[in-house]
């Protein structure tokens, strides 16, 4: 699923919620930045698609125990927060709101 870039009042259309299944992910674009949405136990997190470790993309890694994977080195990413968890990655990376309306999920810059 690859979410749109429709912007209404500052936020983005990822797309209908029941097209992303738990244990998904997707990427939008938000203000110009790529932004990785991840729905994780119901829940839908969404973060900078973007390793603060060594600029790599976050979007595929491994999602579990509310932590991304970064695929390149392994650092983890808090998907409520956005904090690193682990090495090498020491600064956290920028989390997005998401907003569910009438069945359509929606991020928006925090």
């Amino acid at each position: 699923m690859t979410g749109s870039s429709e912007q209404h009042s500052g936020r983005v259309h990822v797309g209908a919620a029941d097209a992303l299944p738990d244990g998904s992910q997707t990427e939008v674009l938000v203000g110009g930045v790529h932004v990785v949405v991840v729905r994780y136990e119901g829940e839908y997190y969404a973060l900078r698609n973007n390793c603060t470790h060594k600029d790599f993309p976050l979007l595929g890694g491994d999602v579990s125990m509310g932590r991304i994977t970064c695929a390149k080195h392994g650092a983890k990413f808090e998907l409520a927060t956005g904090k690193a968890k682990t090495l090498p990655a020491v600064k956290a990376v920028q989390i997005y709101k998401t907003l569910l309306e009438d069945g359509e999920l929606y991020v928006l810059a925090l």
